[in-house]
């Protein structure tokens, strides 16, 4: 039994498709799934079920897969641990933001982290609240940048900065008029929103209780898109209007589109970091604190 065998079952588990997982192991379909055989010999049971359309963990497999997480993780707690040891700001950094963050806030982090830790080299990536949660709990991320609130047993949370929502509209839109918009203008008007699992959709349901009471039954006035630039595009294009937080304003075709605060108090988000409370790196933590804390008020 190797580490590198723990690791494919527990990819495997995550994908449920030999081909996938194998992409994500960085290896080929055949030498991940001898692998896998000669681990399940080796302990002389069935890990997975396998069908011609997808791949399943046995009951026993489920508790085999959890324990060889711990296993992986408590394996980069040492590699870790040698690291911390060692000059913090040499070794690679993983760190994962939510969709509606990273672009926005990597262009700035990336170089400035760059310039004081030149010898750190960052892994990014950008996924769902859900994944990054899962990746920072496993140990596939060292730390994540996500919105409040955002609560995880053994892992610290710390406050970046906070910013506000502002409503986007074509130039010529009815609401252009007007200085403030209210929360409340929202339901009567055509709203493009992101799609389900996006934490931002849901905090601008929440912040007008009466979109919120319309989701059961006018969301289909609600136009959806894949990200914030996809919204923009639509907003240009006179499908409607859209929420955007401040820092995803900044490249707007003021030839098309322009924005409105909202009114006195502003909805607005706080952005986080979040890391395991075993992490070693104290340095390497503290960079990203003084770095992502202050990169979108001085790009």
């Amino acid at each position: 039994m190797t580490l590198t065998e723990l690791r494919y079952i527990v990819t495997l588990s995550h994908e449920r498709h030999f081909g996938r997982a194998a992409e994500k192991c960085f290896v080929s379909q055949p030498t991940l799934s001898v692998a896998v055989k000669k681990l399940e010999g080796e302990l002389n049971i069935a890990i997975f079920e396998r069908s011609k359309s997808s791949v399943t963990p046995t009951p026993l497999g489920e508790k085999i897969i959890e324990q060889a997480k711990k296993v992986l993780i408590e394996a980069r707690t040492i590699e870790e641990l040698a690291d911390s040891g060692k000059n913090q700001l040499t070794s690679p950094l993983k760190v994962g933001a939510i969709f509606t963050i990273g672009p926005y806030l990597f262009p700035h982090l990336v170089p400035q982290i760059h310039q004081q830790a030149p010898e750190m080299s960052l892994f990014i990536e950008e996924s769902y609240t859900a994944v990054l949660r899962r990746q920072l709990r496993e140990g596939e991320l060292d730390a994540i940048i996500v919105a409040l609130p955002f609560n995880e047993p053994d892992v610290i949370t710390r406050p970046l900065y906070d910013e506000s929502f502002v409503v986007v509209m074509q130039k010529d839109h009815e609401l252009s008029k007007l200085t403030h918009i209210k929360p409340e203008m929202l339901p009567g008007q055509s709203l493009l929103l992101l799609g389900e699992g996006h934490c931002f959709r849901d905090q601008v349901l929440e912040m007008c209780p009466a979109l919120s009471n319309q989701k059961g039954n006018q969301i289909g006035s609600v136009t959806q898109g894949s990200s914030l630039e996809t919204l923009k595009y639509m907003v240009a294009t006179g499908l409607g209007i859209t929420v955007l937080p401040k820092s995803a304003v900044g490249n707007l075709d003021s030839n098309l589109i322009t924005t409105r605060p909202f009114t006195h108090p502003a909805p607005s988000r706080t952005v986080a970091l979040a890391w395991r409370a075993s992490f070693p790196r104290g340095k390497a933590i503290d960079l990203l604190l003084d770095t992502a804390g202050s990169c979108l008020l001085n790009p």
